[in-house]
């Protein structure tokens, strides 16, 4: 047999355990160039600028009719 807990927890000493588990909003900014949300010291995946020069070239998808 597993070993089982000898008694419940309280549901303080199990929230308090669970207090680090919540999820965090990601931290964003806006592009200087396009103006589209991304995150921090990255390069925009939007239109590929980075610190105010274009870093990669980003294909603008067609619109298909």
């Amino acid at each position: 047999m597993v070993p089982l807990p000898k008694r419940k927890l309280s549901q303080g000493r199990r929230d308090r355990r669970r207090a680090h588990d919540a999820l965090t909003a990601a931290n964003l900014v806006q592009c200087s160039n396009c103006g589209e949300m991304r995150l921090p010291h990255t390069v925009c995946p939007n239109c590929g600028h980075y610190q105010g020069r274009e870093v990669i070239h980003v294909e603008k998808e067609k619109k298909q009719s």
